[in-house]
């Protein structure tokens, strides 16, 4: 059964992370959906089974991709900018789906985005975050890349890589990891898909998705599930909170808007239907939740259920690290900060004037004779500061100001003087 719309779809896979999503979505067969293949590697565009294959080459890299660098990847791909518009034109909808961290990811999905945005397709984005053990440099440069992405795209899903591990055990290979990894994002972009374009009793509109998301822009999570049998209802749960990306149901809690989709055969009851949204509507506590449910012949003694939770999220990216990204921009400072930051300084030594030469070393008998002659001088009670006999030069138009009194002193003349400070 094929009840698709006119929505006229197409999902991007961007880098060499992408594309891999891109080849376990393929497999899945989605009907009425374009596949594109953006990379700056030309190799790895080739390999893809992609019917359009977009390859954004640097001539100095002569075809092996940007080495990691996200800032070539994007001035590749804003070089390309009107190959990338063109490839959009038409589209309702765009999916990305990348890795983020590395170069090609970060830096074209950003740019993609945009020119999606710009040719009117609502654009989403599935992104994979690093390992832990994958480095600083690659979570920062993945993080400044999620920030950029979020500006540019309308809806942008994470899965954080690290998420995994409670999805395997000990002995998962790193192969059987990432196709663990690659296989639940386009479970994601499939699960979004059947929610816009398969008409059903409880229907929800295109057009109230691009509300939604538009509206928000902030982080959002997804979870897909699914289960067979006279017991699917209560299996079909347990595997969706089971889902890293809900965090045991701590995600829905925390969610400003919540949309589930539920696709079932001709024999899914309406009780089934009311015992699962009673699970999600008990876990959302301050979510708005939109509601769809679909029948299809192939979904007999079935029940899939579809979830975005959506979220005002924080900023990723810190100051320090924008300044990173915009180095001639000063980052300002309120008269708060300012003054917190002066008064809680450390006390430490105190730098030697730069125009002062350190003190020459001496031997002790002459640095005996220096101590004496300084004890004896603060001794004299006489010592005095005099003033130099200087020819006094008029103010000018200051002649006849009023001399500047604070607490009984006249502060203009020189602390030394006020002070008897005796000048060796």
């Amino acid at each position: 059964m094929d009840d698709s719309t006119t929505i006229s779809v197409k999902i991007f896979g961007v880098g060499t992370a992408g594309i891999n999503i891109l080849e376990e979505l393929a497999k899945a067969a989605i009907p009425g959906v374009a596949l594109a293949a953006v990379n700056t590697d030309a190799r790895s565009v080739a390999a893809s089974s992609a019917p359009e294959k977009i390859a954004l080459e640097i001539k100095s890299a002569r075809g092996a991709g940007t080495s990691g660098d996200p800032q070539r990847s994007r001035a590749a791909a804003e070089e390309n900018l009107p190959k990338l518009k063109q490839a959009c034109e038409g589209m309702d909808v765009v999916f990305l789906m990348a890795g983020l961290g590395g170069g090609a990811g970060t830096g074209i999905s950003p740019v993609l985005a945009q020119a999606a945005r710009e040719s009117g397709a609502l654009v989403l984005a599935f992104v994979a975050m690093p390992f832990d053990c994958e480095g600083n440099r690659r979570l920062q440069q993945a993080k400044l890349g999620l920030e950029q992405l979020k500006s540019a795209a309308d809806g942008v899903i994470c899965l954080p890589n690290q998420e995994i591990f409670k999805l395997i055990d000990e002995k998962t290979s790193v192969v059987e990891t990432f196709k663990i990894l690659n296989g639940l994002l386009a479970e994601g972009v499939s699960g979004v898909w059947r929610l816009m374009a398969r008409k059903g009793l409880l229907e929800i509109h295109y057009a109230d998705l691009c509300a939604l998301l538009r509206e928000r822009r902030g982080d959002s999570s997804f979870a897909t599930a699914e289960a067979a049998g006279a017991t699917r209802s209560r299996e079909v749960m347990d595997k969706l909170f089971a889902h890293p990306m809900l965090d045991g149901g701590k995600t829905l809690s925390e969610s400003d808007a919540v949309l589930v989709s539920l696709t079932g055969g001709p024999d899914l009851t309406m009780a089934e239907v009311h015992r699962v949204m009673e699970h999600i509507n008990g876990k959302c506590e301050r979510a708005q939740v939109v509601m769809g449910a679909a029948i299809d012949e192939s979904f007999r003694e079935r029940l899939a259920i579809t979830l975005i939770a959506v979220r005002r999220g924080e900023p990723l990216v810190e100051k320090a690290e924008l300044q990173d990204r915009e180095p001639h921009q000063p980052e300002s400072r309120t008269s708060e900060d300012l003054s917190h930051h002066l008064l809680n300084q450390e006390n430490g030594a105190r730098p030697q004037s730069r125009f002062v030469p350190p003190a020459p070393a001496l031997p002790p008998e002459k640095m005996e004779q220096l101590a004496a002659r300084q004890t004896r001088s603060r001794k004299n009670p006489k010592m005095r500061q005099g003033q130099l006999p200087l020819e006094i030069i008029s103010k000018g138009r200051f002649d006849k100001s009023e001399p500047t009194i604070h607490k009984g002193e006249d502060l203009d003349v020189p602390t030394y003087i006020r002070r008897g400070v005796a000048l060796n």
